[in-house]
């Protein structure tokens, strides 16, 4: 155990500083303070010594430099059970400072608010991380605090050992200590990489926050969290149970493809990870039939996500189906009452939620990959028309909506789609002439459509079976990207069988 004689107090968020002075004052602990937290002390009427006098060295700098002293460090850092610290305190007339409870300047909070570069750095806090690593290396006689959130476990320690701290208690406090100042200055990094239009520097750190310990990972024996940054998800549950991994999985793969579709119009479902069908009709009840029927056995206790406000009439189809998360832009009050009537069902307004993520990873082994997203929006110069037949303008808009839900697709991908909706998904296959195969075959189970279907590739055939085989099923345009050696014999045989070749200069491969 160790008693707390003295604690210094700086902290940017001053919420919740009154229940914690109290126990301080109780047990007869001075404080120290700085700036506007020797204020905020102050008016809550509790005795403070501001840090200019406790060093005899008024701030300088604008302030840059008030806690950067020796009397500070030393009486933080000194080793209680050391002849010579203790001498070298005795001999500067040095004390010690057994409590640090410090929060750095909202770094994080001013980038939102503001692109200006010089405040932002102003907004770097350099005395409160030294002091709070100080504190953290020296937990075996300093406790150390860096959130409010962690007063309450203070105060109950305070209580229990009668003024003093454990251990236990400060280790612990020195490693949540050590990740605030890691994660502080993590952003700072990230933000000065980002100025400077680093996107691969030379060492690459990945931020978060834990946002929320899930019950398991993909499957029951494997552990699993989900981080977030900034703390913010920007999905709001609004009914169900807890979510899973592998809701949260499919939850981020339906957000992605929704938000490639035009505003306020698709319905997107999703089954681990894929879609199993889309449809960007204007008309919601519609849209969500032909997303749907693309492949209704899949759909069964999957992920339906809807770009647009659910209203009643949709509700009332969509209750028809188990499904495990629904997600919207929001939910009309009717509808609302509608799907609470399904226990389980997880409700998620997506209204705020907004895709600003430019790169992903995955981890392998002690390796990572990084890379940026393939977020690419497509207009007609990204695509060359190659056969002599030419695509109408209903043609062309169906060819760039199949090839967009191609990249959201498992390769190798096959998507067919007719009337702004999919008909036939085929994915995940090592062989594309598999996933034509699935494709069709989804195509010849679940749809009656009998209007023009088209095929969308994420790569180009090397082979001209593929073309061959969804040409014999039906399909009167294909688009694919280029690059095979065979491209001038595919372009032949689109000729030959008087079939629309579209060319895009890139792939979309999504492993």
């Amino acid at each position: 155990m160790k008693k707390i004689r003295s604690a210094l107090i700086s902290v940017s968020n001053k919420k919740n500083l009154k229940p914690l002075l109290k126990i301080l004052q109780k047990n007869n602990i001075k404080i120290i303070s700085s700036g506007g937290t020797f204020k905020t002390i102050k008016d809550l009427k509790f005795k403070c010594i501001e840090v200019s006098n406790f060093t005899r060295f008024s701030e300088i700098l604008d302030g840059r430099v008030k806690t950067l002293h020796p009397k500070i460090h030393a009486g933080i850092l000194n080793k209680r059970n050391s002849k010579t610290h203790q001498n070298d305190l005795k001999k500067n007339n040095f004390e010690n400072i057994d409590l640090v409870i410090v929060n750095f300047y909202p770094f994080e909070k001013t980038l939102e608010k503001t692109k200006n570069h010089n405040k932002i750095i102003e907004n770097i806090d350099i005395g409160g991380p030294a002091m709070v690593r100080a504190a953290a290396k020296n937990y075996n006689d300093v406790t150390v605090i860096t959130s409010n959130e962690y007063y309450d476990d203070l105060i109950n320690e305070l209580k229990k050992n009668k003024g003093s701290t454990s251990l236990e208690f400060r280790k612990k406090m020195s490693q949540i200590a050590f990740s605030e100042t890691t994660y502080y200055d993590l952003a700072i990094s990230n933000y000065l990489n980002q100025s400077a239009k680093i996107d691969f520097p030379q060492k690459k750190i990945i931020l978060g926050n834990l946002f929320e310990k899930l019950r398991y990972g993909e499957n029951p024996h494997q552990e699993s969290a989900l981080y977030t940054i900034n703390k913010k998800l920007n999905l709001e549950k609004i009914h169900g149970k807890e979510l899973s991994y592998n809701n949260y999985n499919d939850i981020f793969s339906a957000l992605k493809i929704s938000k490639s579709l035009p505003k306020n119009i698709g319905t997107v479902i999703v089954k681990h990870a894929n879609p199993c069908g889309i449809s960007i009709k204007e008309d919601k009840l519609e849209s969500y039939k032909s997303a749907i029927s693309c492949d209704p056995i899949s759909a069964f206790g999957g992920i339906v996500c809807c770009n647009y406000e659910i209203n009643e009439s949709l509700a009332k189809e969509l209750k028809k189906i188990f499904l495990e998360v629904i997600i919207a832009n929001g939910f009309e009050k009717k509808a609302l009452r509608i799907l609470k009537t399904k226990k389980n069902l997880r409700l998620i307004d997506a209204t705020n939620f907004t895709l600003n993520q430019n790169f992903k990873f995955i981890s392998a082994n002690n390796a990572i990959l990084y890379q940026s997203e393939d977020k690419k929006n497509f207009t007609k110069k990204d695509f060359k028309v190659v056969s002599k037949r030419k695509p109408n303008k209903s043609q062309f808009e169906n060819l760039i909506f199949a090839f967009n839900v191609c990249r959201f697709v498992k390769s190798n991908a096959i998507v067919l789609v007719s009337d702004k909706s999919t008909v036939g998904i085929g994915s995940g296959q090592p062989s594309r002439l598999d996933s034509c195969q699935i494709a069709i075959d989804k195509m010849n189970k679940f749809n009656n459509n009998k209007g023009e279907i088209i095929a969308a590739s994420d790569a180009f055939f090397p082979f001209i079976d593929g073309v061959e085989k969804l040409i014999q099923s039906g399909i009167s345009a294909i688009i694919q990207p280029h690059g095979s050696i065979k491209d001038k014999e595919i372009i032949k045989f689109a000729n030959r069988t008087n079939t629309i070749l579209i060319f895009s200069k890139t792939r979309h491969f999504n492993h």
